[in-house]
Order: structure tokens, then C-alpha cells, then sequence
């Protein structure tokens, strides 16, 4: 299943907890770099929605094998981070500024002491959305950014956007923002089948995950609710808006995945080329999950970031 041994194991992960500006608990962890490596500074990764610390095992462990300390959390909604609602399962935020400031305390409080020089970031999907944002925000906090299949657009998956929208409007109108998105309330990952996912075309990798949640249910997250699909849709807007992308100094790599059934690939061709330092990879055979694929797409994803990254670490 791997294209290279790991270096560290699911015991090996010691989560701790940070608080952020509001007093919710944010999930978090660091890892040193593989023994006998040399070090090459800190790498934050940013997962993307839904996702947690365990996951990125595999990943943590290559990109210690690459001389990098990783320092990562989960974001505040998901994994072992405080959860918004009472009913755990759902995705909820009211403003994506609330990630903002999360990954503005993580940086503050945990990276910052880690290195004496800037980070890389390593981010996916939403999580490469969310550090977009910071890095529009704060342009000296990265050294530079790979984004794997960040999260632009959103692909309309059959329905009409307008109508999502106006669903959103009246339901944030009438209180209820919290109610689920429709058909979200049936997508406990727990009760998923291979068949039902739309992010990878690698099972022994997919099951991973799952046996994982299997022993740590209280890891998952099964869908958005009407008030983050809101959010997010306004975020997307804003970050596709003229002038937003031209702003954003920091050198980025944006690799998209060429069979992406969740995010539009277009708008990711399209942002990268109006990024100042920007460039941009596809990998035409990938679905939207790219460091979560067959060896095969994994292997031409850490070719481009070796290549991207040698420049600055």
C-alpha cells in the first residue's frame, strides 16, 4: 500500500491540546524529523474537511523522511477538536474567519516555537482554502505553500447552486442554520462502502481510514450543515474575487486532481494563474483525495513537491 516505509505508527501520535481565541480546544500534534535525516525545518500540514491527525500518518512519516518536523491539528468541528453542535456528526461553522484565527493560534503558539524561520505548509482541499486565507492575511507567515486540490469552487454534483443558495438564505432567516444539508444526515463514514466514496480509487488505503474510525468513532464527521455550506460558499466568493489571488506573495504550487468529483479543477487552473509567484500541476488520473491515492499518483504528487519545495527547504 505504501510507497515507502513509515516512519512513525498510530501509537506513535500523542495529541495534545491548544485553546484558541474563544476558548475552544483545538487538537493538535508535532513530529520530529526521521532520525538521521537532515533537517530542513517545519512543515505544517492542513487537512482537509472531515479529515484528522490519524489520516495523515503516512504522510507525517514521508515528510519526516524528507528531514521536515510536522506540525499539525485538527481543525475546530472535526476530529478531536471541540465540536460545534451538540450533535457530533455535523459539519458546522458560522464564519470562515473562525478557521482564520485557529490556524493564526496554532501558528502563534505551537509553530512559531518550533523553527526560527517560516514554515512550509503542505495543506488539502479545505484546509489549502482556509491557509489561502491566512496567507492573503498575514504574507510573511509561509515560506511557501503545496495545495492539493484546494477547494475553489465547489462542482454543482447535480444540483443547482442558486437553489443551495436560497436554501441557505431562508433556513439562516428562520434559525436553522444547523440543520443538515440534504442527504448529509445518512453519510455516517461508519456506514459507507467504497462504492459510496467519491475521493480516491485506492481501497487498501480508504479502508485504512475507515478501520481507523472504526476504533475511534468519535473521529468522524458525516456532512455539512446548511450554516458551513453558507459559509463556505461565501468564502469561495471571496477568495475567487478579482484581485484576491494577484495579492498572495507567498511561492505556492497548486497540484489538482484530474478526475476531482468534489472541487472544480478550473478554478484551481484559473487561481494559480493569477497568483504572482504560482504554478500549477495536474495529475490527470486523480480523484480529489491526492495524497490518499494509489501509489502510482502518490509517487508523481511527491515528485512535483520535491521539485516545488527544493527551492525553498
Amino acid at each position: 500500500m505504501s510507497a515507502a516505509p513509515d516512519t512513525i505508527k498510530l501509537d506513535d501520535i500523542r495529541p495534545r491540546f491548544i485553546a484558541g481565541r474563544d476558548g475552544k480546544f483545538l487538537r493538535i500534534a508535532t513530529f520530529d524529523p526521521a532520525p538521521g535525516t537532515v533537517s530542513r525545518g517545519v512543515c505544517v500540514v492542513l487537512h482537509g474537511q472531515t479529515e484528522f491527525i490519524e489520516k495523515y500518518v503516512e504522510v507525517i512519516g514521508e515528510l519526516r523522511q524528507r528531514g521536515f518536523l510536522v506540525a499539525t491539528l485538527d481543525w475546530r468541528g472535526q476530529g478531536g477538536s471541540a465540536r460545534a453542535l451538540a450533535n457530533p456528526l455535523k459539519a458546522h461553522i458560522g464564519d470562515f474567519s473562525q478557521y482564520d484565527s485557529d490556524l493564526r493560534v496554532f501558528h502563534e503558539k505551537v509553530v512559531h516555537n518550533l523553527s526560527d524561520h517560516p514554515p512550509i505548509a503542505l495543506a488539502h482541499s479545505m484546509g489549502a482554502h482556509i491557509l489561502l486565507r491566512v496567507m492573503h492575511q498575514a504574507p510573511n507567515a509561509f515560506r511557501a505553500a503545496v495545495l492539493s486540490a484546494p477547494m475553489l469552487r465547489a462542482l454543482k454534483r447535480g444540483y443547482d447552486v442558486r437553489l443551495a443558495r436560497g436554501y441557505c438564505f431562508m433556513l439562516d432567516l428562520l434559525g436553522r442554520q444547523g440543520d443538515w444539508v440534504l442527504g448529509m444526515k445518512e453519510r455516517d463514514p461508519l456506514r459507507m462502502t467504497f462504492a459510496d466514496q467519491l475521493v480516491s480509487s485506492d481501497r487498501a488505503r480508504w479502508e485504512r481510514t475507515q478501520t481507523i474510525l472504526a476504533q475511534h468513532p468519535t473521529l468522524r464527521l458525516a456532512g455539512p450543515t446548511w450554516g458551513w455550506l453558507e459559509a463556505a460558499y461565501h468564502s469561495m466568493d471571496t477568495i475567487m474575487s478579482p484581485g484576491y489571488a494577484d495579492s498572495i506573495a507567498t511561492p505556492t504550487l497548486i497540484v489538482g486532481a484530474g478526475r476531482d468529483r468534489i472541487v472544480d479543477v478550473a478554478a484551481e487552473r484559473e487561481f494559480a494563474a493569477r497568483l504572482p509567484t504560482g504554478q500549477y500541476e495536474e495529475i490527470p488520473d486523480a480523484e480529489h483525495e491526492i495524497l490518499m491515492e494509489n501509489n502510482s499518483v502518490r509517487m508523481r504528487f511527491w515528485r512535483m513537491f520535491d521539485a516545488f519545495v527544493a527551492r525553498f527547504a
